[in-house]
């Protein structure tokens, strides 16, 4: 096995032009200890993502369970880079959706505001990057100074995603930097379904090897009640939503005091969780993708904003993993991992030849990242850290008020799919 290497920019640079991928493998085990049970996500159906899968070593597929998908752990990765600039650890182009006047103190009248505060809404939290909805759906004063508010993607900023593609990456690379990096498609733009698309250069699960998944795993309990009501007090529900004692305990509305989260209440579920040989978490940098990138300045292509860009974008992607790793792999509830080893970089870089390998703490993954942007400002690449602020059009805030307010009356089967 080759020693360990720190990657520095000059590496880096090397590997962007040339090499495959970077790959980090590693191994975990539940918080609790070899043995211990984990609660995967479940997914249409209320069932896990179980498959076979080959597995090194083994003659038989394995029986595994998904643990984490490629999108959850690139949310992770996007939290990660968001925590660390609101902490001041590095700056990054961003598109922000601020919805701090309709709070609930707002300055806004009673009837506009919303019920629960929404705050600022970033390109880094949104499901589609630079393509969502949220941000299509907003509006931006254009030009500035001028009190004009304009759609954003009719806005001077928004209308130079109508020509962004993988030949021309470059308004991404100015705007959303990491759509570039988790992938992107704009099916939401003027294009529709010709919208521009861009292929996960960054991809990363993690899987429960050699699951147990037999009936007599299932989950017990009793939410125990401090103020014992019995569960046979005859209550029926009034037309304001709230509840009053039944006088009449055979009436035909009548329900019982579970029904409105009163009294000690026992369950059952068949999602009882699994238990693990181990999890092994993959990630994968591809840098063919990243070379498939182009990025004109002003209409002229150079082989050094290239290669400088696709270098910061290489950068900002190990940037990201190994911040989200450092942050833990506490996945939900109950589902609490800890790695058996510390993270290590592998380096393909020729078929045939033993992987690079290279440490990467967060300082020095940040640290990498600054110096790969100052490199590629140098080549007049835009690198605009002010982020762009837009503000939610009126029937977006309408959209989100209705929702609370159906959430407040009806509960949580209202809240969302």
């Amino acid at each position: 096995m080759s020693q360990l290497q720190l990657l520095d920019l000059n590496r880096l640079r090397e590997a962007v032009t040339s090499a495959a991928a970077f790959r980090c493998r590693r191994k975990l085990q539940p918080a609790g200890g070899p043995g211990d049970k984990v609660f995967p996500p479940t997914f249409a159906g209320a069932v896990y993502g179980v498959e076979k899968r080959q597995v090194p070593g083994r003659e038989a597929p394995v029986t595994c369970v998904l643990l984490d998908s490629v999108q959850s752990q690139a949310n992770r990765m996007e939290l990660a880079l968001q925590e660390a600039l609101d902490a001041g650890r590095i700056t990054l182009p961003l598109v922000v959706v601020d919805f701090t006047p309709w709070s609930p103190d707002g300055n806004k009248p009673q009837s506009e505001r919303l019920l629960d505060a929404v705050g600022k809404i970033t390109s880094l939290q949104v499901p589609h990057r630079l393509a969502d909805a949220i941000l299509r759906d907003s509006q931006i004063e254009d030009p500035p100074g001028s009190g004009r508010l304009v759609e954003f993607r009719r806005s001077s900023i928004g209308k130079k995603l109508d020509a962004a593609g993988p030949q021309n990456a470059t308004p991404l690379f100015e705007l959303c930097p990491t759509a570039l990096i988790f992938g992107m498609w704009d099916s939401t733009g003027p294009k529709g379904g010709l919208g521009a698309k861009f292929e996960r250069a960054m991809v990363s699960e993690i899987v429960g090897i050699g699951a147990s998944l037999s009936d007599l795993h299932k989950n017990w309990g009793v939410r125990r009640d401090p103020l014992e009501i019995s569960k046979s007090v005859p209550l029926r529900k009034s037309e304001n939503g709230s509840w009053e004692i039944s006088a009449d305990p055979k009436a035909k509305d009548i329900i019982r005091p579970s029904e409105v989260n009163h009294s000690s209440i026992p369950f059952e579920s068949s999602n009882g969780g699994v238990t693990l040989e181990y999890a092994e978490q993959i990630t994968t940098l591809s840098l063919i993708v990243l070379r498939r990138l182009r990025f004109p300045i002003n209409g002229q292509l150079t082989p050094e904003a290239d290669r400088a860009a696709r270098t910061v974008l290489a950068a900002l992607g190990l940037c990201a993993a190994t911040l989200a790793f450092e942050n833990g792999a506490g996945l939900r509830s109950r589902c609490l991992l800890w790695p058996e080893e510390p993270m290590t970089w592998e380096l393909l870089a020729k078929p045939g030849e033993e992987p690079q390998r290279f440490t990467l703490t967060s300082e020095e993954a940040v640290k990498l990242f600054e110096q790969a942007v100052l490199a590629a400002t140098k080549t007049q690449l835009p690198w605009n850290t002010a982020p762009v602020v837009l503000q939610p059009q009126p029937k977006l805030v309408k959209l989100v008020r209705e929702s609370q307010e159906l959430a407040v009356k009806s509960g949580p089967e209202n809240s969302g799919d």
